[in-house]
């Protein structure tokens, strides 16, 4: 396994309880849940990027422009 590094957290009362319980349930450490839970939001943002990413070359347009457009088509 990689070095694993320590860091303190900060968790609102109903939540670390929710945690705890559920990480009870699962017969799984806290520390192991966290840890799934930071990957995966990393995860979803290395996703969002790379989609951002494709989509650079696309023309931009404004909202002054879109609401232009729908009015041109009678749309407002």
């Amino acid at each position: 396994m990689d070095t694993q590094k320590r860091a303190t957290v900060y968790f609102e009362s109903d939540v670390h309880r929710a945690l705890r319980l559920k990480a009870a349930a699962l017969d799984r450490s806290v520390s192991d849940m966290v840890n799934d839970a930071v990957k995966f939001a990393l995860a979803e943002d290395a996703e969002d990027l790379a989609a951002f990413s494709e989509r650079k070359g696309d023309k931009s347009l404004t909202f002054d422009m879109f609401v232009q457009g729908l009015k041109r088509r009678g749309r407002i």
